[in-house]
Order: structure tokens, then C-alpha cells, then sequence
């Protein structure tokens, strides 16, 4: 019961800083008064994703390493080795791609996230701020949420790559699968759908990583314990969410015929 409680709370925290940010977001596209701050915005995606490029490309590197070591001797068995590049090609650009971006930007910058927030919030500077008249969700939420969400499309394309690309080189070097042959089959299998419903998902997992890190961040309380357990939280809750808003959007692209 306690469980249920915390979560529902937890939900309706997110859900109440979401509508706050599409309010500002909606007063900064309709008065020229308001502004959200494009250089706060550029220096947060470079803060979060240029510097997430690294670990996304090593992570999605050695995933794309493991499909096919595991995945070609089985299909060998049938002669069929070549299409190996079928099966990586739909794994990642559907869903392997996008997936292992968003958990390990959760990890590399939702964390930091909620631990710099929550430092802000021990120290008094969220109180400051708002003695000053200045609301923190306009001037630190905000542009952190939209930084995540656009970083996250464009790590997901890197993700996407370098994946496929490491399936390549082991193809090409540990089973002899000519380049033209993975191309090829990769080219006939995987569709425009299958890149753009990928690609469609990261962003919203980057909200989902913004928008739980910044509603942790900003709710904690009791020092530095607090700071840690909203880090420990937006880690687990943000990979949690994500995990099931792709299930969500699977099933909903299965039953349009997208997928």
C-alpha cells in the first residue's frame, strides 16, 4: 500500500511539473517577453549529450559486438549467415538503438541531474531564486527537460550506427560476410518505419529522463541523504518508465501496422 501511495504521488509530481513546463514553454512561443534562454538550453545539451557521446557509442558498440556473435552461428547452422544483418538491422532501429541510449544517458546525466538540482534545493538557492521573483522551473527545469529530450534524438541516431556498424566489422572480420552482402540485406529488410518509430520513442524517453530527474531534484528534502536517494531514484524510476513507455508505443505501432 505504501508502494502504490509513493508512486501515485510520484506520478502526480511528474505530471504537475510536465503542465508546468508546457505552460512556459507555451508563454515563451506566444509573448516575446518571456524567454526560456537559448544559451541555458545550448550549454545543457552540451553538458548532457555531447558528453554522453563516449559511453552511448561504447555501450552501443559492444550490443552491436553480442547480436551477432550470438546470433550468427545459429543461422550458420542453416546456411543463412548473411541475414544476420536482417535481424540486427530491425533490433536496432526499432528498439535496441533508442533503448540503450536513453538508459545510459539515465545514468551518465539524469543522475547528475537530480544530484545538482537537489544540491541547489540543500543549499537555499531554489529559495533564492524565488526571492528574487525568479521561478526555477522556467529558469532550471525547463531548459534541462528540453536539452535531454533533444540530446536523446540525436544519441539514438549515434546509437544506431555505431551499433549497426560494429555488427559490420564483426561480420565482416569473424565470419566472412562481404560488406555489399550486410548492406544489402540490411537495406531490404529495414524500412523508413522502422528508423522513424525508433527515433520517434527517444524523444519521448528524453522527457521521461528530464522530467523524472528535475521532479526528484527539486522535491528533496533532509541534505545530503536526500540529494542521494533522489539520484538512486531518478536512476531507477526513469529506467523503469522508460522500459514501459516502450512497451506502450511497441504495441501501439504493432496494432497500427507501423512495425
Amino acid at each position: 500500500m505504501t508502494l502504490l501511495k509513493s508512486t501515485l504521488v510520484q506520478i502526480g509530481a511528474v505530471g504537475t511539473m510536465l503542465a508546468e513546463i508546457v505552460r512556459w514553454v507555451y508563454r515563451a512561443t506566444t509573448r516575446k517577453k518571456v524567454r526560456l534562454g537559448r544559451p541555458a538550453i545550448m550549454s545543457q545539451i552540451v553538458r548532457i549529450g555531447v558528453r554522453s557521446v563516449l559511453i552511448v557509442s561504447l555501450v552501443s558498440g559492444c550490443v552491436g559486438f553480442i547480436l551477432v556473435l550470438q546470433m550468427t552461428p545459429p543461422l550458420d547452422d542453416f546456411g543463412r549467415k548473411d541475414l544476420v544483418a536482417n535481424i540486427v538491422g530491425v533490433a536496432v532501429l526499432r528498439e535496441l538503438g533508442p533503448l540503450i541510449a536513453a538508459i545510459v544517458l539515465t545514468g551518465f546525466a539524469g543522475a547528475a541531474i537530480a544530484a545538482e538540482i537537489g544540491t541547489m534545493v540543500v543549499g537555499e538557492e531554489i529559495e533564492a531564486l524565488e526571492a528574487q521573483a525568479l521561478n526555477p522551473v522556467r529558469f532550471l527545469v525547463v531548459p534541462r527537460v528540453i536539452a535531454a529530450t533533444i540530446s536523446m534524438g540525436c544519441l539514438a541516431v549515434l546509437s544506431n550506427f555505431v551499433a549497426i556498424g560494429a555488427g559490420l566489422m564483426v561480420g565482416l572480420m569473424q565470419f566472412d560476410i562481404p560488406a555489399e552482402t550486410f548492406f544489402d540485406n540490411l537495406l531490404q529488410q529495414a524500412k523508413a518505419a522502422d528508423f522513424l518509430t525508433g527515433w520517434a520513442k527517444s524523444f519521448v524517453f528524453g522527457a521521461i529522463i528530464g522530467l523524472i530527474a528535475c521532479t526528484n531534484g527539486i522535491r528533496v528534502t533532509g541534505g545530503a541523504e536526500g540529494v542521494g536517494k533522489a539520484t538512486t531514484d531518478t536512476v531507477v524510476q526513469s529506467v523503469v518508465a522508460i522500459v514501459i513507455a516502450d512497451l506502450i508505443f511497441t504495441y501501439l505501432f504493432v496494432v497500427w501496422g507501423l512495425t
